[in-house]
């Protein structure tokens, strides 16, 4: 009798969630020191500093693995002219084992979760690459991933809505 009890109390429970990030990489990495190419004295740049992230998830031919992208863009100007001071591109990929999570939330699980699990390895790598490029290391603010993704929907919403349709 124990065991049908066991059995209904598993058919009623919720599946446990599990993630494990199984490999991270680098998976395209560029840095450009416009200072340093046009030869202007540091002293007369003023630092505008702008961040852009895109994220990228698709299935592995394995069970229950993805690769999940987060591409960082991160392009200092100077604030009185706009003349570049550098450009700094990240590609971090990260390969997770993910399962118990339903359908209909694997998507926002893959875009929001697993970015998040990723970032402070990016936040350092774009540390480390604006101090060995000449500059002071720029620490990265953290990334809102759940305001990303909504973000994300939105602008996929409003592109799918017919031109004539009026918004709501």
């Amino acid at each position: 009798m124990s065991e049908e009890t066991n059995t209904a109390g598993q058919a009623g429970a919720t599946p446990t969630v599990r993630m494990q990030i199984l490999t991270q990489y680098i998976r395209d990495l560029s840095f450009e020191n416009a200072v340093a190419q046009k030869g202007l004295p540091s002293g007369e740049v003023q630092p505008e500093i702008s961040v852009q992230v895109s994220l990228d998830a698709r299935k592995r031919p394995a069970d229950h693995q993805y690769e999940v992208i987060s591409k960082f863009r991160v392009q200092s100007v100077n604030s009185a002219d706009k003349s570049p001071i550098f450009l700094c591109e990240l590609d971090y990929g990260g390969i997770f084992h993910v399962e118990g999570v339903p359908e209909d939330q694997l998507h926002p699980f893959l875009m929001i979760e697993c970015p998040r699990m990723l970032f402070p390895y990016v936040r350092r790598i774009i540390s480390d690459m604006t101090r060995d490029g000449g500059f002071p290391p720029f620490n990265m603010d953290p990334v809102d991933f759940v305001a990303l993704y909504r973000q994300e929907i939105a602008r996929r919403m409003q592109a799918e809505r017919p031109a004539d349709q009026p918004l709501s």
